[in-house]
């Protein structure tokens, strides 16, 4: 006889929609305002925007540079797994090109010094 037990869940939210939702919210935009800035269809941009923040869809590469833009974030903060890992994306992607150059320097030291 075979007992088969099934384990409660909660729903795991995954990277992308995780990070959409929280750029989102934290630029102070609806679904609808971002799909629409993002260049999305009037009539569809609220509900587009809904199913990639639920993970029901994904979008295409382009959209998420579009995306990107208007929350003024790189496209790879919507993949970064770990929180640190994103903040430190969006951070280097708000410097001026002459403080990006001295981030890099830096974290070349540190890395140099660790081995």
């Amino acid at each position: 006889m075979t007992i088969l037990v099934f384990e409660e869940r909660r729903p795991r939210m995954h990277t992308f929609p995780k990070r959409l939702k929280e750029a989102r919210k934290r630029a102070g935009l609806s679904q609808e305002a971002l799909g629409r800035a993002a260049g999305l269809d009037e009539m569809s941009a609220s509900t587009r925007m809904n199913r990639y923040e639920l993970g029901k869809r994904v979008p295409d590469p382009e959209l998420v540079k579009r995306i990107a833009a208007v929350l003024n974030l790189p496209a790879a903060y919507f993949y970064a797994v770990k929180d640190e890992e994103a903040e430190l994306l969006a951070m280097f992607h708000r410097l001026s090109p002459e403080d990006r150059i001295k981030v890099v320097a830096f974290a070349s030291r540190l890395d140099f010094a660790r081995r």
